[in-house]
Order: structure tokens, then sequence, then C-alpha cells
């Protein structure tokens, strides 16, 4: 696990080699959906011991019309985000949009997160590091993932080393997105933990109707391709009824959905794991790392059977030596009885 994760606030399960977690609705609608989407996803991620952070935007500025949702205001989500955190002690992400709000947020939010649409934006990227807080940065629809460097690279400068990478897709035409799995070794090669967006990189943008659309059946998909990839982590948005969203319903994961899709991500992740520990450990399945130089507990006995079988080589020299030893013994008797 990379130790950048250590900086985020009652983060658990960080020793046990899963990938973490940042979900929950796309936007703060109301408490009951924060509190449904929170205690559904906190005893499922509790249960497989992966890393949970429940993530909501406070207001949602990037919006296609006018008329769309925007928030129930400002103070009243942000306490709701906090009750969230303080009630299920799990950390919280959600995004800010200008410099000013990174303080703000910073008061009730354990990781800051930048839109990828101003992913490029240096004052806002300035303004969150020097929260102090994580700071998520979502790749840019437009950018290659190398280029990532960059928007790094001004808050690792402005003193805050404890960034996350997200991807959330590629544009591809004029209204949908591509999710390239190359991205996530090329922005692990920066350092940074790397996380999949497998809701939004399933948009469908720019429909004639002003509300973009998605393809919520290819989630699981894409969760499969990202985990075996390596991905660090999953962002999620799930909602008790994504019908009835006020953002993003298209492409959000049903809630009662929720459960499965982990199960199945992280019987996977410990599937990779074990291949892997079977062909460079020798060990059996162990149910993943616990770091990210292999299995702890391939390490122990691959070291036991290093040591029977050193053990084994002494134990067969000894005899061979014995052996021979007798046989000259007996050579010598022999020779003696003969001259006799």
């Amino acid at each position: 696990m990379n130790p950048i994760l250590n900086h985020i606030p009652n983060l658990k399960h960080l020793g046990s080699g899963m990938f973490f977690v940042m979900a929950g609705p796309c936007v703060v609608e109301n408490e009951e959906v924060m509190m449904r989407v929170a205690e559904k996803a906190c005893a499922v991620t509790d249960a497989l011991k992966i890393p949970y952070i429940f993530k909501a935007s406070y207001r949602k500025a990037n919006r296609s019309r006018l008329d769309s949702f925007c928030g129930i205001g400002d103070e009243k989500a942000l306490k709701l985000l906090d009750k969230v955190r303080r009630e299920f002690g799990v950390p919280t992400v959600t995004d800010i949009h200008n410099p000013e709000e990174a303080a703000i947020a910073a008061q009730y939010a354990d990781v800051l997160q930048i839109p990828a649409f101003l992913c490029r934006q240096t004052d806002l990227l300035v303004a969150a590091a020097k929260t102090g807080k994580v700071v998520n940065i979502k790749k840019g629809q437009f950018l290659a993932p190398e280029a990532m460097a960059f928007a790094a690279g001004k808050v690792h400068d402005a003193g805050n080393p404890n960034i996350l990478l997200t991807d959330r897709g590629t544009t591809f035409g004029y209204h949908d997105l591509i999710v390239d799995m190359r991205s996530i070794p090329t922005m692990q090669a920066l350092g940074y933990p790397v996380v999949m967006d497998i809701t939004h990189s399933l948009q469908q943008p720019n429909t004639t109707s002003g509300v973009t659309g998605g393809l919520p059946s290819m989630i699981e998909t894409i969760a499969r391709a990202s985990v075996a990839v390596g991905t660090d982590g999953l962002f999620i948005e799930t909602h008790p009824n994504p019908a009835e969203a006020k953002s993003d319903g298209a492409n959000m994961l049903p809630l009662d959905r929720f459960e499965g899709l982990r199960a199945f991500a992280a019987s996977v992740r410990r599937s990779t794991h074990s291949n892997v520990h079977l062909q460079v450990m020798g060990c059996k399945k162990c149910g993943g790392c616990a770091d990210g130089t292999g299995c702890k507990k391939g390490r122990e006995r691959l070291a036991k059977l290093q040591t029977k079988a050193e053990n084994k080589l002494l134990s067969d020299t000894e005899k061979r030596e014995e052996k021979e030893k007798k046989r000259k013994t007996k050579k010598v008797k022999k020779k003696e009885k003969k001259n006799k």
C-alpha cells in the first residue's frame, strides 16, 4: 500500500493488501441518502477489509444547464458530510471548484478533490495543497496520463506531496469516453496512488437533452479490468435509486448492487495476487499482500521451504559422508584382515 494513504485519517484496513474505495452519491442531496449509502458502504467494505473513503460533492458547479441541481447549500451539505465522518468513523472526500473553497471544505473533509475539468487550474491546485489535506486530482478527459505529472507537480511544489491521481476516462469523439488501462501504470510511475473512476468513465456527454447519459451495465467490466491491471483504488458513485438521483444518475451504481461488485472485485484481486505468489513466491493462497514487495505469508513459507531444503541438503551430505566413511573403514579392515 502506498504510504501516501497513511496521511488520510481513519482509513481502516490499510494492511489488508486490498485496493481502497471512494464511494458515495454524486452530490449531497439529503441526510437520508447520505446515511443509507454510508451505512451500506461501510458494512460491505468492513466485511471485505477494504479501506474506504466516503465521497459526496457538497456542491456541483459543473452542470449542463442552468436549471440543473447544484446542491442544498454549502454549509448544510458540508455539515452532513462531517456527520457521516463522525458517525461512521470514516474519512471523507469532496470536490472544490475555486481557491476560496479549499480552506472551508478542509474543515469538513479529509481529502480534497480537484474535478477533471479543473485539473490544470494552478490557483486551485495550490490552494488545495496549502490546506495540508491529501489532494485527489482527477485526470482531465483531454489529458494524456503522463501529462498529470505537471498537475501533480503544482501540488507537490506548493509543499504537499500527498497526492492521489484518478482516471475518469478520455474523450472519444463528441459523445463518448474510453478507458485506456495503460494510464494506471503510467500514472503510478509518477509515484502516486492511482484510482480508476468506474462510473464517470462510462458517461456519455453532450446529449441533446442536456442531461449526461451513461452505461452503468459496464461498471463491473471496468472494475474487473482496473483491478486486474493493479489499480490502487476504485472510485464509485452509488445511490439507492439512480433514476431519482439529482446528478449523474445515468452512470451510477444502484446501491443494492454495491455488495456484489465489491465481493467480486475483492475475489479478482485475491486471485491476481495468488497467481503472482504461486509463480514468484512459491506459496499457496494467502488472501492478498500486506505490502507491495510480496506476500508476507508467501515470504514466510518460502523461508521455511528454503530452510527445509537446506536441512535436507545438509542431511543428505552428512549421510553421504557417513556412508563414505563406513565404506573406507570397511575397506581398511578388509585389507588388514587380508594382510594377516
